[in-house]
C-alpha cells in the first residue's frame, strides 16, 4: 500500500510539472492580455458596438457585432447588464443576440489561453465563436423580428459600476490582474489537476476510439459532454491537450470548445434569466446543434 502511494505521488508530481511547464505561460499572459483589453480598450468596444447598433446596416451588423462580442472581457453576468443598457439605446435584437453569443464562447484572455492547442485549433476556436455568434443573431432576425415583444427581457438588470477607477492606470491595471488571478487560478488548478490524473489512469487509445476522426457519433459526444464536464476555459485547455495528443479528431474539439462555455453553469444562469423557459432550451438546442455541425465540418475538411 505504501509504495502504491508513493507511486502514485511520484507519477502525479512528474504529470503535474509537465502541465505547469507546459500551460502556465499562456495562462499567466492571457491573464495579462485579458487585464489590458479590460483596462484600457474596454470602453472603446462597448462604445463601438452602441455605434454598430445605431446604424442601419440590416443584417450585416451581426457580423462586428459577433466580433466585438469576441473581444468584450466581460463575464456574462457583466455582459448582459451592459447588453440591457445597449436595448434601452434602441440597439436591436439580433445584433444583441450576435454580440452575447460570441461574448459567451470567447474572450481575449481565452483566445490567448487557446492558442496552447496550436494554431490549427486556435483558428478553429476563433472562426466557430465567430461564426456562431452571427448564426444566432440571424435566427433572431429571421424568426423574431417584427413580432411585436423583444426577444430578451433585461426587467431589473442595469449595468454595473466600473470597478476600473483608480486614477493611476498602472495600478488600475494591476488590480485587474490580481482580480483575474483570483478569478481563474483555483479552475486553471483543478484542470492540471484532473489532466495529469488522466495522464495516469486513462488508456491513450479510450480517447482516440471514443472521439476519432470520421466519427459522428463522437463528435455529439463531445458536443454533449461540453454540458456537464466544461467549468472554466482556462481549466479544460490542458484536458483538451492531452485528449488531442491522445487521439481526440480537431472536429471532436471544436465542438467540446462550442457547447463547453456556452452551457456553463454560471453562463446558463444568467442566459435563462433573460430568455425565460422556452427560449432557454432552444439556446441550449442550438449551441448543441450548431457544435454538432460545426466539428462534422471540420472533420470533413481537415
Amino acid at each position: 500500500m505504501t509504495n502504491w502511494i508513493q507511486r502514485e505521488v511520484i507519477y502525479l508530481w512528474y504529470y503535474l510539472d509537465i502541465q505547469i511547464r507546459q500551460i502556465a505561460p499562456y495562462w499567466a499572459l492571457g491573464i495579462a492580455l485579458g487585464s489590458a483589453v479590460s483596462v484600457f480598450g474596454k470602453r472603446f468596444i462597448h462604445s463601438a458596438f452602441a455605434k454598430v447598433g445605431q446604424k442601419k446596416i440590416g443584417w450585416l451588423g451581426v457580423i462586428p457585432a459577433s466580433l466585438l462580442g469576441m473581444a468584450s472581457p466581460l463575464c456574462m453576468y457583466g455582459t448582459i447588464p451592459l447588453a440591457s443598457s445597449f436595448s434601452e439605446q434602441g440597439v436591436r435584437d439580433d445584433y444583441l443576440a450576435a454580440f452575447m453569443m460570441a461574448s459567451i464562447l470567447l474572450n481575449p484572455q481565452l483566445l490567448f489561453y487557446s492558442s496552447a492547442l496550436g494554431q490549427t485549433a486556435l483558428i478553429i476556436r476563433l472562426l466557430s465563436c465567430f461564426l456562431c455568434g452571427c448564426t444566432a443573431g440571424l435566427l433572431i432576425r429571421f424568426f423574431y423580428s417584427g413580432k411585436g415583444k423583444p426577444f430578451f427581457n433585461f426587467t431589473g438588470f442595469h449595468e454595473d459600476a466600473n470597478r476600473d477607477t483608480h486614477p493611476n492606470l498602472l495600478i488600475r491595471f494591476l488590480l485587474n490582474v490580481w482580480r483575474n488571478i483570483k478569478a481563474t487560478a483555483p479552475m486553471f488548478l483543478l484542470g492540471i489537476l484532473l489532466t495529469a490524473l488522466y495522464q495516469i489512469h486513462v488508456p491513450e487509445d479510450f480517447v482516440s476510439g471514443l472521439f476519432g476522426k470520421n466519427n459522428g457519433f463522437g463528435v455529439l459526444m463531445a458536443a454533449t459532454i461540453g454540458v456537464p464536464v466544461y467549468v472554466c476555459g482556462g481549466g479544460t485547455i490542458p484536458l483538451l491537450i492531452q485528449w488531442l495528443a491522445d487521439g481526440m479528431s480537431m472536429g471532436s474539439a471544436a465542438a467540446f470548445m462550442i457547447t463547453g462555455p456556452a452551457t456553463k453553469i454560471t453562463n446558463l444562469g444568467a442566459v435563462k434569466i433573460v430568455l425565460g423557459w422556452k427560449r432557454f432550451i432552444l439556446y441550449i438546442l442550438y449551441a448543441i446543434a450548431f457544435a454538432w455541425c460545426a466539428g462534422m465540418l471540420v472533420d470533413f475538411l481537415i
